[in-house]
């Protein structure tokens, strides 16, 4: 049995890009790229987090680079069981895990069967209880948004492999959709531009670098150049450019039309009570993607609803997390959940 007041509170943020931990009266204790190296023949861990990203592109055959989560869904179930392995004996925790509680927030294109699996690595190591929620929620919680008000409030998580959009009411989200199209997929979007337009390959890190440093969504002051460095795909030689802010605005305007087609297609299946509250609280912009400059403008000029950023859009689903402890700690005293559940018994 779990002792509500003495159990250890343990949330994961499973993300494509990054992965964070944290522990109930210590904080954030881990918050590092979800990226890893292995030797490609005797299939060992090398390294992973930024040791392993310092590495992208830089190295030989002879290592293979893992992302557990690809696109929203688990790439690799043995990588992705190695990390969380890894991050569990980090905490230096093992002994004390007899009474923990373990949160791992997913992104909803994560299985029934892949949650069963991850939920039995965190198990293996020690958790008497462990619970999944979607990093959508958890994200409208961190961005400090009342959910348990019955009232809608339209989220947007712009991730690294997924964007996520859905509606909240009374707790719980009512409607989502999510799509493959999102931070990794921009990157990627700039890459092929860069490739057709100016015939050289560039790497994944520079395109992130661009998107960054000249990224925009809507017209901006003192917009500027950027040299981009690569290898010319014709002679094979190292080769140089200059992308303007206006070229990778157009790359991103077309990768955020699908977008704002998902979040059309969200509004069309709200009912129209909760379609009320929304025009009134505007959207929730949450993720990585939100740093994209003027993005909250992009979204007030198309649907002409308020829209703003979250505080720190990075952190949203660690801190939401925090938030939800308290209620995790109020259903244990309910007696609300046993041992394996996967959610939590009714009211």
């Amino acid at each position: 049995m779990i002792k509500p007041d003495s159990a250890a509170f343990i949330s994961l943020d499973l993300g494509t890009s990054n992965i964070l931990a944290y522990v109930a009266g210590q904080g954030i204790v881990y918050d590092q790229p979800s990226l890893m190296a292995y030797d490609s023949s005797t299939n060992e861990l090398i390294c992973l987090g930024n040791e392993a990203y310092d590495m992208v592109g830089k190295t030989h055959e002879g290592i293979r680079m893992v992302t557990p989560l690809v696109d929203g869904v688990i790439a690799d179930l043995e990588a992705a069981s190695d990390l969380l392995k890894h991050i569990f004996g980090r905490l230096r925790m093992m002994n004390s895990w007899k009474n923990s509680v373990v949160l791992l927030a997913c992104p909803s294109g994560v299985t029934e069967l892949e949650r069963e699996a991850l939920k039995m690595v965190a198990k293996d190591m020690g958790a008497e209880l462990v619970l999944i929620e979607e990093e959508a929620k958890m994200s409208a919680l961190g961005a400090g948004i009342n959910i348990d008000l019955p009232q809608g409030n339209l989220v947007l998580d712009i991730g690294g492999g997924t964007t996520d959009v859905a509606i909240l009411s009374a707790g719980e989200i009512v409607v989502s959709k999510s799509l493959k199209n999102a931070g990794n997929f921009f990157d990627e979007e700039i890459r092929k531009y860069v490739r057709s337009e100016y015939n050289i390959s560039i790497g994944k890190k520079s395109a992130e670098s661009v998107k960054k440093e000249i990224g925009s969504l809507v017209k901006y002051p003192a917009e500027r150049s950027m040299q981009v460095y690569g290898r010319d795909i014709v002679s094979g030689l190292p080769k140089e450019a200059k992308i303007s802010s206006e070229e990778v605005r157009n790359v991103l305007l077309n990768s955020f039309s699908k977008i704002t087609d998902l979040l059309i297609e969200l509004l069309e299946e709200t009912p129209p009570e909760l379609a009320g509250d929304i025009m009134r609280n505007g959207i929730t912009i949450c993720g990585g993607g939100a740093l994209i400059r003027n993005i909250e403008k992009y979204f007030i000029d198309i649907f002409q609803i308020p829209a703003k950023i979250a505080k720190e859009p990075l952190g949203c689903v660690i801190e939401g997390t925090k938030i939800f402890e308290k209620t995790v700690r109020r259903r244990l005293e309910n007696g609300q959940y046993t041992k394996d559940e996967k959610s939590f018994l009714s009211f």
